[in-house]
């Protein structure tokens, strides 16, 4: 029986062919578009592309292509198919012939009259199984390198598409219940346009006003309200426009004249805030009635707050990574995290800028029996000394010039979950007193209240500075750092973690080259030395950021670091160059001596050559043109 030949299979057309046929379409179209594409390259007979239902052990085909037509409603359970090897074993499985006699058990084999296979998993980024592609044909499949590329490209475009629809799945879950959350409350909620045009009703709305969201979707509010309320409401929007970012809601005093459907006025409380969304501003206008006024009044106000958190969480959501390493320090952070999660204890985490701080206090959340509350994060480097107060702590209405409403505090909004206080170091020393009796006793008086309100928070620190030497200087309370370093764990800078390097930098080329729809090749070993050199004083943030500026600028196939990555390196000289020169303080003559010979050492250990490889501008981790400048500059000449 004659079998496949690809010598002259040409990858780089059929991947134009994969992108061509596939750029424009997602969901069903993109996987119809995907499989039939995958069966003309290859000329075999069949393709098919499923989804796993684990828990049915069975796959469910989302596009099935057989001799030019389509398997409709394809759905089989994997034992005693070939492809319960590829799940189970989460590898590539090839049959070049005789499939059917090595799987009697698969009817479907026979009725296909199949002779090979070739099918792999669709794996996610933590290795589980999320489907499988595969190909079957009535003639021996040899398994070519090409071949096996090609595969693999089909493969991970697939794969692309079923991470895009389950994330997309997840949003339009929580979509839902924000939703929900909303129609349920008993206050009613308006959502208004730039210009107070209606864009969603709640179902309290709906009863309020006696109007369906369908009717009042595109009218002007203004047909809801008295006209002195509407000239009222005109005028608060204009104040709100002139808040700052932390100051984009108020209470409206004396509340507002609405109009019922049956014509008549009556008096209701209101408050306004606003957001920007995709760069158009919207309103939202909470409206009570003040006949109807029922007391959970405090639970809407709450219920508000969390919901606009949520809107926050969910843009927040996609950008959410995992704490990535293999290191042995790094290893050794997530034991601790691992282990101190399951706890209600304090943590300090500290780290350079840039070493994922944050991520990590999202991982202890995450891991914690308090993962179902909100992680509420606060900056304390990022507020106005004069507002950290009322943000952590929350204000009664009047409690300072601009406090129009009453507003809770973000430990109020961590109850029940944790609280992360970034930067807190930067907090100043009159809050860390207010601070430490939250910590030790789980309360606090909000700002110009004398009510006491009781917390039951997880607090979570984070910061950069060495906390030992502040308060050796007096400018943090002692007692403070003391609570909070109840459980310290430090995550230790990029240039610290070996090969982490290197797997970070993997990741951050595949995530950036699929946003760009490019492809490249592993790390060649000039760009692992150059990464390993580099000091990387912003650390992961700061190799995320140069990772993406080398894929935009570099052609595809190839990473360049030439141009991303900084002049300076890590110097990678013997230790008794570095005690020579730290022997004693070297003044500017000495320094410049000393580059000199460095430089001349270099040159004569490389015979004088200046570029390419071997030369001396590659042992010293410079550029060629660097290299000239600094001998031009030093009277540096080759002898004669």
């Amino acid at each position: 029986m004659a079998e496949h030949r690809f010598e002259n299979l040409d990858v780089d057309d059929a991947l134009r062919i994969i992108i061509e046929g596939t750029a424009a379409a997602i969901g069903k179209p993109f996987y119809s578009a995907l499989v039939e594409n995958l069966a003309k390259t290859l000329n075999t007979n069949g393709a098919w592309v499923t989804e796993y239902l684990e828990d049915a052990q069975r796959l469910r085909a989302l596009a099935f292509w057989f001799k030019g037509e389509w398997v409709n409603d394809y759905e089989y359970d994997i034992p005693g198919t070939p492809c319960e090897l590829v799940v189970n074993s989460a590898r590539m499985v090839h049959i070049k012939e005789n499939v059917s006699t090595l799987f009697p058990k698969d009817p479907d084999l026979c009725a296909y009259s199949a002779v090979s296979y070739l099918g792999v998993p669709l794996l996610d980024s933590t290795g589980m199984v999320l489907g499988h592609l595969a190909v079957l044909d009535s003639q021996p499949l040899p398994l070519e390198p090409r071949l096996q590329k090609l595969f693999q490209v089909f493969a991970n475009r697939a794969t692309a598409e079923h991470q895009r629809l389950r994330a997309e799945a997840a949003t339009r879950e929580r979509e839902q219940k924000l939703s929900r959350l909303i129609g349920s409350t008993m206050d009613a909620i308006v959502e208004l346009d730039e210009s107070l045009r209606v864009t969603l009703l709640n179902a309290a709305a709906e009863r309020m006003f006696n109007c369906s969201q369908t009717d009042a979707v595109g009218c002007h509010f203004i047909r809801f309200l008295s006209a002195a309320a509407a000239d009222k409401l005109i005028t608060i929007v204009q104040e709100l426009s002139q808040r700052s970012d932390g100051q984009q809601s108020l209470w409206i005093p004396g509340g507002l004249k609405a109009i019922s459907g049956e014509g008549g006025e009556f008096p209701a409380e209101a408050t306004l805030s606003a957001f920007d969304l995709q760069r158009r501003r919207f309103y939202t206008l909470i409206l009570r009635n003040v006949n109807e006024r029922l007391f959970a009044e405090r639970r809407i106000s709450e219920l508000t707050e969390e919901a606009q958190y949520l809107k926050d969480e969910i843009k927040q959501s996609h950008n959410c990574d995992q704490i990535i390493g293999q290191s042995q320090s790094m290893i050794a952070v997530m034991q601790d995290a691992e282990k101190v999660a399951k706890s209600e204890a304090t943590v300090l985490i500290l780290g350079e800028t840039g070493t994922g701080k944050e991520l990590l206090a999202r991982t202890i959340h995450d891991a914690s029996p308090r993962r179902d509350k909100p992680l509420i994060k606060v900056n304390c480097a990022a507020l106005p000394s004069g507002l950290i107060e009322s943000e952590l702590f929350g204000h009664e209405r009047g409690a300072f010039t601009g406090a129009t409403n009453k507003r809770k505090g973000r430990f109020h909004m961590a109850d029940g979950g944790t609280i992360l206080l970034d930067e807190i170091g930067e907090l100043p020393l009159d809050l860390q007193a207010k601070l430490l009796r939250v910590l030790q006793e789980g309360e606090f008086e909000p700002l110009g209240s004398s009510q006491t309100i009781k917390v039951d928070a997880r607090v979570i620190a984070a910061t950069n500075r060495p906390l030992r030497e502040a308060v050796k200087k007096g400018m943090f309370r002692e007692d403070l750092f003391y609570r909070l370093s109840v459980f310290p764990i430090t995550i230790p800078p990029l240039r610290e973690r070996g090969d982490d390097i290197c797997l970070l930098a993997d990741v951050f080329i595949k995530r950036f080259a699929q946003k760009l729809g490019r492809t490249f090749e592993p790390l060649a070993d000039d760009c692992v030395r150059r990464l390993k050199a580099y000091d990387w004083p912003g650390n992961v943030r700061e190799l995320e950021n140069l990772i993406e500026r080398a894929v935009i600028i570099s052609d595809m196939g190839e990473l360049d670091l030439i141009r991303a990555l900084p002049e300076t390196e890590r110097p990678n000289a013997p230790e008794r160059v570095i005690e020579a020169a730290t022997a004693r303080v070297l003044t500017a003559k000495d320094l410049e001596e000393f580059e000199r010979k460095n430089l001349i050492a270099a040159l004569n250990s490389c015979a004088w050559r200046v570029a390419g490889e071997n030369g001396a501008a590659q042992a010293l981790g410079l550029k060629p043109s660097t290299l000239n400048s600094r001998m031009k500059a030093l009277g540096i000449k080759r002898p004669t």
